[in-house]
């Protein structure tokens, strides 16, 4: 066990009991096509936005071949007002004709197979292994990064490597839930910029590594 590890486990333990973490499980459910088009949606669109947008789709293709049914067009008025929507409705149409052609019309369960499909990258993949096969992942997104490096138990400059560094360091039953903690966390409190300090709950076990400035 890391000498981290007491610290990561009260921060975790605190942070779980303030925060629905649980809310992409709950709206997309287990399907892993679902959750990797969803994830796809989600990107630089706000949680209430994208949720919506990922009904409205479903209920038109819940997989696949029925997405290659749609046209462009129609995929991306089903998930406007998504960012940039047109380019995410190609997008998924062509995530979906790869998979039938290449993975038989299943979503893959492997990071390094995910990554292939336009558009997905490795935080992507990993809410899709972890979420849709429960397979270990750890979903590093810029409030997962952010926060890691505020709190000292990494020290890196990219996602991608905070991700590697947090798989050395987490104890396995936080890999899963720290990307939705931190999240809700980064968007409520620990702020890009001056971060609400004097009300974190975590604040006596944040050095806050790299903050000038904080309320």
């Amino acid at each position: 066990m890391s000498s981290a590890t007491p610290v990561i486990n009260r921060v975790m333990r605190r942070l779980a009991t303030l925060y629905e973490i649980d809310r992409f499980v709950s709206r997309n459910g287990p399907d892993p096509y679902r959750i990797l088009i969803g994830c796809v949606i989600s990107l630089r669109t706000k949680d209430e936005v994208s949720y919506e947008a990922t009904d409205r789709l479903f209920r038109r293709a819940g997989g696949p071949r029925e997405m290659l049914r749609l046209r462009a067009a129609t995929i991306a008025r089903l998930i406007y007002p998504a960012g940039f929507y047109r380019r995410k409705a190609e997008q998924i149409r062509e995530i979906s004709k790869l998979l039938i052609s290449r993975h038989g019309g299943r979503v893959p369960d492997e990071i390094d197979a995910l990554v292939q499909l336009p558009g997905v990258g490795r935080k992507t993949a990993n809410l899709v292994v972890t979420l849709g096969y429960g397979k270990p992942g750890i979903c590093v997104d810029t409030h997962v990064h952010r926060i890691s490096n505020r709190l000292g138990w990494v020290e890196t400059t990219t996602p991608d490597r905070t991700e590697q560094a947090l798989r050395a360091l987490l104890p396995a039953k936080h890999w899963i839930p720290i990307n939705e903690t931190f999240v809700r966390h980064g968007q409520q409190v620990c702020k890009p910029i001056s971060p609400l300090c004097s009300t974190c709950p975590v604040a006596r076990d944040c050095p806050r590594i790299g903050v000038d400035r904080s309320r």
